[in-house]
């Protein structure tokens, strides 16, 4: 597909718009050299190449350490084939649970079932993909039909499937559709969601309305019976599996509500509940092209995060490069894979609700938070 002017495309059909190379997931294994030239180039130079540098050993002290390591997608980063990235980094155990947008999670569901989302162009008339009824993100192209639609279906269907009879987090949601397409899809390893449910690793959304899936569960609520999906669940469980770590990092991909969302986990601990087993996250790494001096780089800098008692330190084991994800997140994927051992995975999934208990339990034991809630506590 070229990127000539508006007027090469206007005769052009739906089958000519879609003829660019599908967007696989994008696969590590055998391009392993990228690990020398990140310690021996980019970590001996400045600027943004040194940040890199620094992030990816960062990445790879924060593993070394057993640290339970959260990563925050924000983005269209599954549409660009980021699904390859996450799926390889949770088989090594470099990954034990998510916090995403719902768009990032949703545009996965489409290649395990073969629905096309392909290379296109930024440079097309808009007016004419709308007529062809076909989306853009950016240089990505999707149609409505062919892979939209389809993929609605999917989640309907194994909505349909779910069988909770009381509230449940967005984690067990999407636990549900990764074997969903397990079970269903031709190529169930083409989904980090798929990947992340067969490894027991949550998936937790921060905005569980904001995204064609939380858009498809107004059908059976609606029409058949209310669905249970609880955001509250998400905060005990996110702020529960953080309590329950030794110690704790993140790979921030990005920014916005999935970075906070993750981040909040320590002032629910320490400002909610009076819980003192934690002082900040003990790692923190991010990857942004967002600027401080707008007013919140996407939920404040390392050091701004610190005041908040968000992080352990502000500026020790704290790393930001300042570029496009899509171009630093594979660098230190393939780093950590060339750098670090494989770990066991954590399977955080399967104890969600061992630690939301001790999470309970210590609350209602805690002498200063009865005190000052008596009426929660009668």
């Amino acid at each position: 597909m070229s990127s000539d002017s508006h007027e090469s495309y206007p005769c052009q059909q739906k089958k000519d718009l879609l003829d660019g190379p599908q967007i696989e997931p994008l696969e590590l294994e055998g391009n392993e050299a990228v690990a020398d030239l990140i310690d021996n180039v980019y970590a001996k130079s400045g600027f943004n190449a040194r940040r890199l540098a620094e992030a990816a050993q960062l990445y790879v002290r924060m593993l070394d350490s057993g640290a339970t390591v959260g990563m925050t997608l924000a983005g269209a980063m599954t549409p660009i084939g980021m699904s390859g990235i996450f799926k390889t980094l949770i088989e090594r155990g470099f990954v034990d649970f998510f916090v995403s947008t719902g768009a990032n999670i949703y545009h996965d569901l489409h290649r395990p079932f073969e629905f096309p989302m392909v290379q296109g162009s930024p440079d097309i008339d808009d007016n004419i993909l709308a007529d062809k009824s076909i989306a853009r993100i950016y240089d990505v192209f999707i149609h409505d039909d062919d892979t939209l639609e389809a993929t609605d279906r999917v989640i309907l269907d194994a909505v349909e499937k779910i069988g909770y009879d009381k509230p449940f987090s967005s984690a067990t949601l999407h636990h549900h559709l990764g074997k969903t397409v397990q079970a269903t899809a031709a190529k169930p390893e083409k989904s980090f969601v798929a990947v992340a449910a067969a490894h027991d690793v949550p998936i937790y959304t921060s905005s569980p309305g904001d995204s064609s899936i939380g858009m498809n569960l107004i059908m059976p609520h609606l029409f058949k019976s209310p669905v249970q999906l609880s955001p509250v669940l998400d905060v005990i469980e996110t702020a529960a599996i953080v309590r329950a770590a030794e110690r704790n990092g993140v790979v921030v991909v990005g920014g916005g509500s999935p970075k906070n969302f993750y981040l909040q986990t320590q002032p629910t601990l320490h400002q909610i509940l009076y819980d003192e087993s934690k002082g900040g996250h003990d790692y923190f790494l991010q990857l942004t092209t967002d600027s401080p001096h707008w007013g919140g780089l996407s939920g404040a800098t390392p050091s701004e995060a610190r005041s908040w008692g968000k992080l352990k330190d502000a500026y020790k084991d704290n790393v930001v490069v300042y570029s496009c994800a899509s171009l630093t997140l594979p660098l230190i994927a393939q780093y950590a894979l060339c750098r670090a051992k494989p770990r066991p995975g954590k399977k955080l999934f399967t104890k969600i609700d061992e630690m939301t208990d001790a999470l309970r339990q210590s609350a209602n034991e805690n002498e200063k938070l009865r005190a000052s809630h008596p009426d929660f506590f009668g």
